[in-house]
């Protein structure tokens, strides 16, 4: 996986800026923000990547989580989540470091990455807890 520098390394070369926290960050406050609820779409070392989502909102430069919730235990609030962010010409993705990330009431959102520039295409993936009987299922919404 790539680290924080190539996505610095990245966005510098394309002329774009792009940060990531170094912690995780809750929030309440994102008004320009959409939600989009998306669907898993493959599981590969230990982790869920959901289908690519495409942020076409021009009023929001980051990407954040809420509603965090394990299907088969709904009190499980909190997960480790990265975005992996696609690149136009096919090259491999760059990733954002791992966040903790827990949705202890409703609205509350964690960022994963900020500085998101209209148009790119990403995948959130998280971390599972457990593969047996089957991989873990958590139910969670992007804001971008």
């Amino acid at each position: 996986m790539k680290k924080l520098t190539s996505i610095v390394t990245a966005a510098a070369a394309t002329g774009m800026a792009l940060f990531v926290p170094a912690a995780a960050h809750a929030s309440t406050t994102a008004p320009h923000c959409t939600a989009v609820r998306p669907t898993s779409d493959f599981y590969a070392g230990g982790r869920i990547a959901t289908t690519p989502i495409t942020d076409d909102n021009a009023r929001c430069r980051t990407i954040s989580v809420s509603g965090i919730r394990d299907v088969a235990d709904p009190a499980d609030n909190c997960q480790t989540f990265l975005v992996a962010l696609l690149s136009a010409d096919g090259r491999d993705p760059t990733y954002t470091e791992p966040v903790q990330a827990c949705s202890p009431t409703p609205g509350v959102r964690t960022v994963l990455a900020t500085g998101v520039p209209t148009g790119t295409q990403y995948r959130v993936l998280y971390q599972v807890d457990y593969i047996d009987p089957q991989p873990q299922q958590v139910r969670f919404t992007v804001w971008h």
